[in-house]
């Protein structure tokens, strides 16, 4: 054992907390908690490990250093586990697929007239939350189904209160999908509470629904507002039908979670049904990546961490097909994500209850089947598509790293490039990169290409001819450029010069699809159902998205830029405190000058510079 290693584990406390298991690079390998670091993590060298630990011990030898972090209990140790697996993603944990882009339902509360919305981040400006869910399509279901009971504004416009209203409504306000606050049709009391409702129904609490817009429809009919009170009792059967939809069996008036799980080699997949008041409200499947030989209860305790870390609505009880090996530190957890009231992980032996939890596991089970299938028919159509490349191209085998490149710009302002990577035919998201072009004047591709070229070739590895620096990018078997004879000899120029003298280039023309290759007088052409072109199709279109994101990302802070940066009086201190107070440049310009006077630091004269200079 390495000197400094050793003597790292002797200074280990006995105290509960988090640890990090790190290799010689700096990466995190795998993370951990426990009631007595000391003892936990230094049996990881003991000969007589437990066998929980075999996992861990597989990779104790690139154990190069040790980290921890002390905490006051394991229920707080398990907060912060979670936070530390969603941050590093280690590769010996059990972690969620994809984990950073669940997406969830947003009510934008801090508004006068709140929207109802999709989004994928999760922010504390006042707003509540519904998820996570684990697809977009899972969140469509239930944005439709919310559409099609209450009505409720979808724009983006600034309506407030007391302000001027619009001219007109919209055409979503005349077919009855909304309930045009924009034109002051309805008030903001009223609105907000039918968007109280819309809360109760996303809850599960759907007869608390039904029985206010039964109390609404009677209060109607007896004063006479009939039309109003038809459109109530619509709705009502609407409600009711979608009650219907979601009866169970009789599980009593209960609110519980119910985790069924399916394994098979090293991916995972657990579907969470949502019981409330006897009525399963929510089903969704969430895949996760589990090494071989983690234990279930292992599989279900990560799971359960990661997942209501981000859970807008923590049930009471959370049923599971085994017990965490910390079921009481889970339970804990589990306790303060509901603000400290009560909860319990139970495993059902018998009855109603564990029908339902096998029938979660059935779901489970097809649903990683389902993906298996998909799996090995990408695995199919990507070796298809990687031989048929290489046959085409004459390369020497299979390209196993293909690297595309594509420039973005509007009249020469922001050039930027992207470089995108696949890895075995599937996106290396980890390996992506982008450039900001910093020597070429005015538009030219040309130029552009050149330069990301330069620059991404002065990264190749040590050892390997092209290298200037120090280890940086693997050297790719392909490269592929956006663009026609001009831009990949600009590329293919630049990169020779830069000493890569075997890598092959080709040139994708966007109008025929037509691939470059040097040394060729007549571009390749594959036919249109060729799994290979799907393939290069792909790696442009990835490579334009990319490159289209970070350019629109350059020109929005240049807008902020300009429009703030520029003001007398205005410091980088001031600018944050405007754009915390409004958001954006544009509600700065809306706003009054007692508006503006009132954010921190500004003042009635600044305001009303501020405000001038604005509007120049």
């Amino acid at each position: 054992m390495d000197p400094r290693l050793e003597a790292t584990l002797r200074r280990l406390p006995a105290h509960p907390g988090v640890y990090l298991l790190r290799d010689v690079r700096g990466d995190v390998l795998y993370v951990g908690k426990a009631q007595d670091l000391r003892s936990r993590v230094r049996s990881y060298w003991q000969k007589q490990a437990a066998a929980e630990t075999h996992r861990i011990r597989a990779v104790i030898d690139r154990v190069a250093d040790v980290e921890w972090t002390l905490t006051d209990s394991v229920s707080e140790a398990l907060l912060l586990e979670a936070n530390l697996i969603k941050r590093y993603r280690p590769r010996y944990n059990v972690r969620l697929k994809d984990d950073k882009s669940y997406p969830y339902i947003r009510i934008t509360l801090a508004d006068d007239f709140p929207r109802i919305e999709r989004t994928r981040k999760l922010r504390d400006d006042g707003s509540r939350y519904f998820g996570p869910y684990a697809s977009a399509k899972s969140v469509d279901e239930a944005m439709d189904l919310i559409r099609r009971l209450f009505r409720f504004r979808t724009c983006t416009i600034e309506i407030r209160v007391g302000e001027r209203a619009l001219a007109r409504p919209c055409l979503l306000y005349h077919i009855k999908r909304c309930q045009g606050p924009c034109v002051e049709a309805v008030g903001r009391d009223a609105y907000r509470a039918d968007i109280a409702q819309v809360e109760l129904f996303l809850e599960g609490r759907q007869d608390a629904v039904a029985r206010q817009v039964r109390r609404e429809m009677d209060e109607a009919s007896q004063t006479m507002e009939y039309e109003k009170a038809a459109a109530l009792r619509d709705k009502l059967r609407s409600i009711e039908r979608t009650m219907e939809s979601q009866k169970m069996a009789a599980y009593a008036r209960t609110q519980v979670d119910v985790l069924g799980l399916a394994r098979k080699d090293a991916r995972a997949a657990v579907q969470v049904f949502a019981v409330r008041d006897g009525k399963l409200v929510g089903r969704d499947v969430f895949l996760l990546e589990a090494p071989r030989d983690t234990p279930d209860a292992e599989v279900v305790s990560g799971f359960i961490q990661q997942y209501y870390l981000r859970a807008a609505i923590v049930p009471p009880a959370v049923l599971v097909p085994v017990e965490p090996p910390d079921a009481e530190s889970v339970a804990e957890f589990l306790a303060a994500r509901r603000g400290g009231r009560r909860a319990e992980v139970r495993v059902p032996r018998r009855g109603e209850r564990r029908e339902l939890l096998d029938l979660a596991a059935r779901n489970a089970a097809e649903t990683l089947e389902r993906e298996a299938v998909r799996w090995l028919a990408d695995e199919g159509k990507t070796g298809e598509a990687l031989d048929e490349l290489a046959v085409a191209l004459e390369l020497p085998g299979p390209p196993e790293r293909i690297e595309c490149y594509d420039i973005s710009t509007i009249q020469g302002r922001e050039t930027v490039g992207s470089m995108v990577v696949f890895e075995g035919g599937r996106p290396a998201t980890g390996e992506y990169r982008r450039f900001r072009i910093r020597d070429v004047v005015g538009q030219d591709d040309f130029a552009s290409h050149a330069e990301v070229m330069r620059r991404r070739f002065r990264r190749a590895p040590a050892g390997e001819e092209g290298a200037v620096e120090e280890v940086r990018w693997r050297m790719p078997d392909l490269v592929v450029i956006d663009g026609g004879k001009g831009q990949l000899s600009a590329a293919l120029g630049a990169a020779r010069e830069a000493g890569v003298g075997d890598v092959p280039f080709v040139g994708l023309a966007k109008e025929r699809e037509e691939l470059f290759v040097p040394g060729r007088a007549e571009p390749v052409m594959l036919p249109v159902t060729s799994a290979a072109l799907h393939l290069v199709q792909r790696l442009r279109d990835e490579a334009h998205r990319f490159a289209i994101s970070y350019h629109r990302d350059l020109r929005s802070k240049r807008s902020v830029r300009s429009a703030l940066d520029e003001l007398p009086g205005v410091g980088p201190a001031r600018k944050r405190a405007l754009l915390k107070a409004f958001g954006s440049v544009r509600r700065i310009r809306e706003a009054s000058a007692e508006e503006i006077a009132a954010v921190p630091g500004i003042g009635p004269a600044l305001a009303d510079r501020i405000l001038a200079g604005l509007a120049d």
